[in-house]
């Protein structure tokens, strides 16, 4: 019997779905660990938590896209195929199974390494434990149905392949759904953004008095009066309102405070940057943290004159 051959759209078609696929199956990993990772913070990452929840966001984005891609391509070749039994036949498709099935397996072989080498090390933490029943299950889960893919079953169990696709989309779709439980819903994190931005120009705002300070030894009395048109020293504004952020003298010649309005609380959608404690080398300013409420929050700073001293005066030449 002559093998069929394999037309351009049968090629792409494949590698269009087990690109999908991988993709798909990579991105519901991330999401997964991200989950685990919010769940049982790890204390030695302190530094390396990621603002505005990047990695699970595009991992939510990258499973609402290639899932429904990686649907319509399989549900095509299943039509293909029921149509033409011998397009079963295809390298391309024998091909595309082994190599799914041999990556699989491979993970699935690794992930059990990485078990017991985690265990001997005395790391099996309960982080670590669920990424790797994580990887087990949905590895595992890959191998058995391009497996039995291989040996023909869906072709003959129709029904269940369809079983199996909707129990595959529900679950996608209860990850992506948990993702806005955990970092909010879109227009919730532009407000936490706005937030982010404002501790930046207050930060900004914050060197620039004391720099002043350093240069002529007392506080300015307002914001304009820091705008220096030759270093192009600018004042930054509110980014979501436009209006001057509030600044005033507490107590001269060193306390000064700043204010904002927040949309949030730090407490619960700080960025890394507002919960971070400011190092022994960068002191200076007492009191530094960033942690605000709802509303209007103001920053008391005290200059220490001893760690920023005025900056040495020598004669002006004329």
């Amino acid at each position: 019997m002559e093998k069929p051959k394999v037309t351009p759209k049968d090629f792409f078609i494949w590698a269009g779905a087990m690109v999908a696929l991988y993709g798909s199956i990579f991105s519901f990993l991330t999401l997964l660990f991200q989950y685990i990772k919010y769940a049982y913070p790890d204390p030695l990452s302190y530094y390396y938590v990621e603002p505005f929840s990047g990695s699970m966001r595009f991992a939510m984005a990258s499973l609402i896209v290639l899932v429904p891609v990686t649907i319509v391509l399989m549900r095509f070749i299943r039509n293909d195929i029921a149509r033409d039994a011998m397009k079963s036949e295809l390298w391309v498709r024998r091909w595309a199974l082994v190599l799914t099935v041999f990556i699989a397996g491979a993970t699935v072989v690794g992930d059990l390494i990485a078990l017991v080498n985690g265990f001997l090390g005395g790391d099996l933490t309960t982080p670590f434990a669920l990424k790797v029943l994580v990887v087990l299950f949905v590895a595992g889960g890959v191998f058995l149905h391009f497996l039995a893919d291989l040996r023909g079953y869906w072709n003959v169990n129709p029904a269940r392949a369809k079983m199996v696709g909707f129990a595959v989309g529900v679950l996608v779709l209860a990850a992506i759904i948990s993702g806005f439980f955990i970092m909010g819903t879109p227009g919730e994190i532009r407000l936490v953004r706005f937030d982010s931005q404002k501790v930046n120009d207050l930060q900004n705002i914050q060197w620039q008095v004391v720099n002043y300070w350093q240069q002529k030894e007392r506080l300015p009395q307002n914001l304009e009066e820091m705008k220096d048109p030759l270093s192009g020293a600018t004042i930054p504004m509110d980014p979501q309102s436009g209006s001057d952020y509030v600044y005033r003298i507490t107590k001269a010649p060193y306390s000064f405070e700043l204010c904002a309005e927040f949309n949030t609380e730090s407490s619960g959608n700080a960025t890394q940057l507002e919960r971070m404690p400011t190092p022994a080398y960068l002191g200076g300013v007492e009191n530094e943290n960033w942690q605000h409420g709802t509303g209007q929050t103001c920053f008391e700073r005290t200059i220490d004159p001893e760690r920023y001293p005025p900056f040495e005066k020598g004669p002006i030449k004329r």
